[in-house]
């Protein structure tokens, strides 16, 4: 019985490793859905994020990417028609898309896309009648920031630490010595 050479199995264990890692790679984003036309507030798609086989432990490590103005619930109740644009731009912050063919309009495009593939979006429009706000569109069941700060971080509870005015008793100034 004749044996292989070990550079041919060592040869051929990397060319089946290399397959196989190959395809953790291979994993399409959530973020392929079809494109909808509904502004009625944000939309949040997940993945299965099986992984390699199945095993959520061979994926490999992707980053969050956050795209775009976030618009809070608080944001969006402070508009109120009547608004200059440099009101709106300061509750609201520049907008992202300023289309010079519709300077009535802004536009507050927001993405973010979790490593998990986990895919949220919302859009808000806002538009403008003789340089003063008209109305908006969009911004029905927008998170709140103390919810979008849980959704970065992870967590589904207030990822928010609870503050207080008032000094704990740990922080007592020490008495001067004599």
């Amino acid at each position: 019985m004749r044996m292989l050479p070990t550079y041919r199995i060592s040869a051929f264990a990397l060319i089946i490793l290399s397959t196989l890692v190959s395809g953790c790679a291979t994993k399409k984003p959530a973020d392929t859905m079809a494109a909808t036309s509904d502004t009625s507030g944000v939309q949040v798609s997940r993945s299965n994020g099986g992984g390699l086989f199945g095993l959520r432990m061979l994926t490999p490590y992707r980053i969050d990417i956050q795209q775009g103005n976030f618009v809070s619930k608080e944001m969006v109740a402070q508009l109120r028609p009547g608004m200059t644009r440099d009101q709106v731009r300061f509750v609201l912050g520049t907008p992202l898309l300023n289309d010079m063919f519709h300077v009535n309009r802004w536009d507050y495009e927001f993405r973010l896309v979790k490593g998990s593939g986990e895919l949220m979006t919302s859009r808000v429009s806002v538009f403008f009648k003789d340089d003063v706000l008209e109305h908006f569109e969009g911004g029905d069941n927008l998170p709140t920031e103390s919810e979008y700060l849980s959704l970065i971080a992870g967590s589904h509870n207030s990822a928010i630490p609870e503050l207080s005015d008032t000094p704990s008793s740990s922080s007592k100034p020490n008495k001067p010595s004599n």
